[in-house]
């Protein structure tokens, strides 16, 4: 739990985020190198440097995701595939229309190559992980990945790229969702099936949701 306000929020977003793309270029730019040994060298003390400079005062773990009184989610900053303070995220700005579907479009750049060329099969498997867990969550019942099935169709070549995800059906504390990865051509070249369980916190409140419904009374939920 956090008491950060929106405002609050939003200032460290506007230091954190410009900095974190800076680090996010740092690696673009590690791997496609071609300078001198020298430069690598002195790079690399400055580097160091800056390592050592920010470990000043840091977390004891990683950084979770941060809810505030009011039961909206402050941040998932620390997020793999949409953190704003994470680096290695592309990061995904994803979009719902709150009914279960959801979708994003990025770029995936060289950190994110596995064939020559080509996306990571790991990468494409986070990437539709997280847009469709997203769909889940956002569509009324919060869901943690149970399994995962990725059927790759052909080679996604870094770049442009759209993920699409949507609810398919429900059964009991399960939730099935679908979804797809489209490269800039527009042809699928991934499509994945995930089955989402719903986290044991969480049962208590669904079935008390259920019986609202079932009795048409209104609540709200604190």
């Amino acid at each position: 739990m956090e008491e950060a306000t929106d405002e609050e929020i939003a200032a460290e977003a506007a230091v954190f985020g410009p900095f974190t793309d800076a680090v996010r270029e740092l690696v673009d730019v590690t791997i496609r190198t071609e300078v001198d040994p020298e430069e690598i060298r002195a790079a690399q003390a400055e580097v160091e440097a800056l390592v050592e400079r920010l470990r000043k005062k840091q977390l004891d773990g990683s950084y979770g995701v941060r809810f505030r009184a009011d039961g909206k989610r402050g941040r998932n900053w620390g997020n793999a595939v949409m953190g704003l303070r994470n680096p290695i995220a592309p990061p995904l700005a994803i979009h719902t229309d709150g009914n279960g579907r959801a979708w994003s479009d990025f770029r995936l750049g060289a950190a994110y190559e596995g064939p020559p060329g080509l996306v990571h099969g790991g990468v494409i498997s986070l990437m539709l992980d997280q847009v469709l867990g997203h769909a889940v969550s956002t569509s009324g019942r919060p869901g943690m990945t149970g399994t995962l099935t990725i059927v790759y169709r052909k080679g996604t070549k870094l770049g442009d790229l759209r993920c699409e995800a949507w609810v398919d059906r429900r059964e009991g504390i399960k939730t099935w969702g679908k979804g797809r990865l489209i490269d800039a051509e527009g042809d699928v070249t991934a499509e994945a099936e995930g089955v989402f369980i719903l986290p044991r916190w969480a049962r208590d409140l669904d079935r008390f949701r259920a019986a609202a419904e079932a009795t048409e009374a209104s609540f709200e939920l604190e």
